[in-house]
């Protein structure tokens, strides 16, 4: 089943660039997931085990490096938004 799984970070810190910047560039790795960047989230497109994989390792990673966000996620089974 295919997933979209929109993205939204909100790091609870003065300089948030760069945690969102560290979401951004680890998302970005997985090359079997669809994913675009858009001014407020991050849309990831794929098949649903991998994406959800995929977004909550990322989560992890950029807790540890970044430490406290909030993250704000749409998950839409079945849904291709991205075409």
């Amino acid at each position: 089943m295919q997933v979209t799984i929109d993205v939204s970070m909100y790091p609870n810190r003065e300089d948030f660039i760069p945690p969102i910047d560290g979401f951004i560039a680890r998302i970005n790795q997985y090359e079997q997931l669809k994913i675009t960047t858009f001014p407020t989230s991050t849309v990831v497109q794929g098949e649903y085990g991998h994406a959800m994989q995929a977004v909550q390792k990322t989560i992890a990673d950029c807790y540890k490096e970044f430490n406290m966000a909030v993250y704000v996620m749409k998950v839409i089974p079945g849904y291709e938004a991205l075409n």
